[in-house]
């Protein structure tokens, strides 16, 4: 019952809070991120995003 309104509310909540961006990366390097964010105990986005944030900041671009 609950769940189709659930999703809602989170896709809106998603779509106020954050920016999407769509990442192709070439055949075969999908399984070696997924493999080295397990190793890391992050999920993929948490992997990435953390490499951006990390780059960022030795650029002394990351807003705090």
């Amino acid at each position: 019952m609950s769940g189709k309104t659930s999703s809602a509310a989170k896709n809106r909540y998603n779509a106020k809070a954050y920016d999407q961006i769509p990442l192709r990366v070439k055949k075969g390097q999908k399984e070696i991120i997924q493999k080295r964010a397990e190793q890391l105990n992050k999920s993929v986005n948490g992997y990435i995003t953390d490499l951006i944030e990390e780059d960022l900041a030795v650029c002394n671009l990351l807003e705090e």
